[in-house]
């Protein structure tokens, strides 16, 4: 379990190679108590040997490596039951998904519908299991990576915004299912982030934000059971106001 200063004996992370999932994880590592860290990946993924380097120079005492496939929806219970067959999970992190070229989105079926079950059913499939899984120890918390587009969608990027929604109150609504329990949801709202996944966009957004901003704000909010936080303070008021103004001067406004 965790300690006072943000020590945690094991980290789960589903979406091994996640910049901003890693950046999590060193923050944990980095306070102290060389914890295990299982990274769930594709066993072929390019990054995974990197993003394992990563941790373990970080100091992490032992690092450990699973198949992780988030659209193979089968899948997913064998997965989370080799995690626990090797002990608790204090932090369980979410943190896969694509951002995807919105523009073709909306326009191509077939990528619309893959976009939607990385983004959404994927983060559904896990949540449910993880659920159960620490609710049956008794303890832990699952941080889940929302994002602010799920708070007002918006036409430049509805298709990924819409899945955000849905991830933003499933996992809003997981911690309300499990309070009592000895276990706490935190979704975590960035806004932009500065990661490979952004690195194409020409002009960057308001309030962009550093991975290490993320990790730090997250592991803050898991030391003191928040339910949810923006990860730049502006963006509450701002996400506050967006979901007050009426379509017409969205579409004024071309957001």
């Amino acid at each position: 379990m965790l300690n006072a200063v943000g020590q945690a004996q094991h980290i789960l992370l589903l979406g091994g190679t996640s910049e901003i999932g890693l950046g999590i994880v060193k923050e944990f590592v980095s306070r102290g108590g060389a914890p295990k860290v299982t990274l769930a990946a594709r066993k072929d993924s390019p990054r995974i040997d990197e993003a394992r380097a990563q941790v373990e120079q970080a100091g992490a005492s032992v690092v450990d490596v699973i198949d992780f496939d988030a659209t193979a929806f089968d899948t997913h219970e064998a997965v989370i039951s080799e995690v626990y067959s090797k002990g608790d999970v204090d932090v369980a992190i979410v943190a896969f998904g694509s951002l995807g070229d919105q523009e073709e989105l909306w326009q191509n079926q077939q990528a619309a519908v893959a976009s939607a079950q990385l983004n959404y059913t994927a983060a559904v499939s896990v949540g449910v299991l993880l659920g159960q899984a620490m609710k049956n120890q008794g303890h832990g918390t699952i941080v889940a990576m929302s994002s602010v587009a799920g708070m007002k969608v918006r036409r430049s990027n509805f298709v990924y915004g819409s899945a955000k929604a849905g991830v933003d109150g499933f996992y809003s609504q997981l911690g309300e299912a499990l309070r009592g329990t000895g276990v706490n949801v935190v979704v975590v709202r960035p806004g932009q982030v500065r990661t490979k996944m952004t690195a194409d966009i020409e002009k960057e957004a308001p309030l962009t934000v550093n991975v290490d901003e993320v990790a730090h704000e997250t592991v803050e909010a898991v030391l003191h059971n928040k339910s949810n936080i923006f990860v730049h303070k502006a963006f509450g008021p701002v996400s506050f106001v967006l979901q007050h103004i009426p379509a017409p001067i969205m579409r004024r406004l071309n957001l």
